[in-house]
Order: structure tokens, then sequence, then C-alpha cells
């Protein structure tokens, strides 16, 4: 079995991705696979590290206005089709997976043509455009919630969920609880805005902190990330907060055991990135949510307003976040229990925990069928 995976630019198509690859790997013990991405993706620092064969092609996405860069995107998009024919027709595989972003186009689109059966999963909401061009051609259409099914026709699509790392379902809350020094008996909220960090969040956080100090129902761990922790730690700092003698308040810089982090979790502050709240509805976490205002065509909002519509969360903009705001909001959730554990059995209704395992099953089941004529 060989098979071609594609995803690149963010951690959001990436990790899907490899979390894909693993899963079809434990169906199949001769599976071959080859990754392809770009040399400017984070894809070409994180999947070699995964030991995944991992191979190139140049492309970039186009501006929504017409200029002069996009006819040199344009040519780089002819060669990089020109490059995917040839990868696709010396790989031979037996199925393409696209996991979103634009080197996903050509490669998957040089499958088809060459009569591969291919799979495209879309995390989001409102699909990206790749993903929309894609879906004309590929096989199966496997989409991280029934809003997104709208948009794909309706013979290929799949509602399956989104896939996520195997380590958020096998994560010990006590173990979380060892590892972070965390109270077992207090009520656990887990900040974080990504690995890079959100600045507004950040900044509201600070307020929260200070209303919280020595609190004894409630702890926080709070993950600034890493281009927000120097800022954090010195409005942290201007605000009287000691955190090294505050202990029901922990502000972390970046998290190597989110999984852990997540099995604490009663409540979370995030973004409202697809894979991260596919994270919080497999463990029927109830959420805070703050969408990236800059999201390709505000994707991000509209996740978060399916959470809200179905109970599991609540949506604070971004433009509309302070302390205040934010403080307002969680009083009421953490001072409310029945509350909080409506909105916790809401989100575990969403969650799809078992997603990658039922992606790698159409996978397997299109790559065994015949290659189409």
């Amino acid at each position: 079995m060989r098979i071609i995976v594609s995803g690149g630019g963010t951690g959001g198509h990436i990790y899907p991705a490899i979390t894909l690859i693993r899963a079809i790997e434990r169906k199949v013990n001769n599976a071959e696979f080859l990754y392809v991405g770009t040399d400017a993706g984070l894809e070409a620092d994180i999947v070699p590290k995964e030991n995944i064969p991992f191979e190139t092609i140049n492309i970039e996405g186009f501006a929504r206005s017409l200029s002069p860069a996009n006819i040199l995107r344009g040519a780089k998009a002819v060669a990089g089709v020109a490059k995917a024919m040839n990868v696709v027709r010396r790989f031979r595989p037996d199925a393409a997976i696209g996991t979103g972003g634009y080197v996903c186009g050509p490669i998957l689109l040089a499958a088809s043509l060459e009569g591969v059966p291919t799979l495209i999963q879309e995390q989001n909401v409102v699909p990206g455009i790749t993903n929309k061009i894609l879906s004309k051609f590929v096989t199966k259409i496997a989409v991280g919630s029934n809003e997104a099914a709208a948009h794909f026709p309706k013979e290929k699509t799949v509602f399956t969920g989104n896939p996520i790392r195997g380590e958020v379902m096998a994560a010990r809350r006590e173990d979380g609880i060892k590892k972070f020094g965390l109270d077992p008996n207090k009520i656990t909220v887990l900040v974080s805005g990504g690995s890079r960090g959100a600045r507004t969040i950040n900044r509201a956080m600070v307020g929260v902190l200070r209303h919280y100090v020595g609190d004894g129902n409630v702890q926080i761990l709070h993950v600034t990330g890493s281009a927000g922790h120097d800022d954090t730690m010195s409005l942290i700092n201007e605000a009287g907060i000691d955190l090294d003698n505050v202990k029901n308040l922990i502000v972390r810089k970046y998290l190597y055991d989110m999984p852990l982090a997540l099995a604490c979790a009663d409540l979370a502050v995030f973004r409202a990135g697809a894979i991260g709240i596919a994270e919080l509805t497999a463990r029927g976490i109830p959420s805070v949510l703050v969408p990236y205002p800059y999201a390709a065509a505000n994707h991000q909002e509209k996740n978060a307003r399916a959470m809200e519509a179905a109970g599991a969360a609540r949506v604070i903009l971004d433009r509309d976040l302070k302390a205040e705001s934010l403080l307002a909001v969680m009083v009421e959730l953490l001072s409310e229990s029945d509350k909080l554990k409506r909105m916790a059995e809401m989100s575990r209704k969403l969650g799809r925990p078992n997603a990658a395992d039922v992606i790698a099953g159409i996978v397997l089941d299109i790559a065994r069928g015949e290659r189409r004529a």
C-alpha cells in the first residue's frame, strides 16, 4: 500500500495529515508514505522529524487582487503541477490524501488525472478555496463538521469529524495534575492562544489573573505562546502579581504536554482553530472562544459560532475582548456548576475522538478499489 499525503503551511494542515498517517499505519503493516509539501512551510521542519519521507514542490497561494506577484505565482503553479505529475508517476500511489493548504492542489489534481483515488479532509466550517476546487476532482471528501458538508457534492461527502492526536485521548487527568503541580480539588482553566500566542488574549488575562490571585476554588494554567511571553510577564509584574508566591496561577511560555493540560481542563479559553476545537470536544471541554480575526474567509468565527449554537462554547470577538468581558463570562460559568456541566455535555456530543480511524478506513477502502479509468 503506497499513499501520498499533502498538507502544508500551518500546523492545522500538517498535524491532521501526520495523525492520518499514524492511523493508517495501525491498520496496515506494509504501508509506504510520501509526504509532499513546500520548503517554505512548517511541514519542511515538522515532517522529516517524524521520519516520514518528504518531498517538496514550489507553489504559493494567489493574492486576492490582480498584481504582478500573481503572475510569478501563476508560473510557479504551472511548474508545480508538472512536478506533481512526475512525483505521482514515480511513486505510483494507491491513494492520495490532502489536508489543506495550496500545496495540496497540484498533488491531488495530478493524482486524480492519473486515476488515483483521492480524499480531501476539510477541517473548518467554511472550506478553503483549494478544497473547494479539488472537490470537483476527488473521490471522497471527509468533513470535520456537518456545516461544511453543505459546501461540497453530497454524493462524495462524509461527516467524520477532524482527526486528533492519539495522545489527546490517552492523557490522564491525574498525570496532568502531577505534571503541572495543580490542585485536584480546584476547577482548572486552561488558556492558550496557540504556539505563538494571541496578544489580545494574553493582555485580557492579566486582569483575570489579578482577580483570581489566591482563589480557593479556581486555578489557571495560562500558556502565553513564544511571541507574547515577555510582554505578558511584564504586564503581570506591573499588575503586582507575584507568581512565585501564588499557587493557583501558572503562566508558561509553551507546553510540550498539551494533551496532559487538556486532560486537566474544566474550562478552556482558546482561539477557534478547527483542530483545537476538535481536541476540546473530543474531551468534552466547554470553552470561551476568541476567533482569530484575520483568518481566511473569517472561518474561525464561523467555527466558533457553530460551537456556540450547539451550547458548547461562548464566543467573544477579538475586538471586544477585554479583561472585563472575559472575566464576566468566566465568573458566570465557574460559579454556576450546572451551566458548566451542560456545556461540557454538549461539547462531548460534538466530539469525534475516533475521526482519524474513520478517515483512515475510508482511505483504505478507496485505495483497495480499482484505479479509475
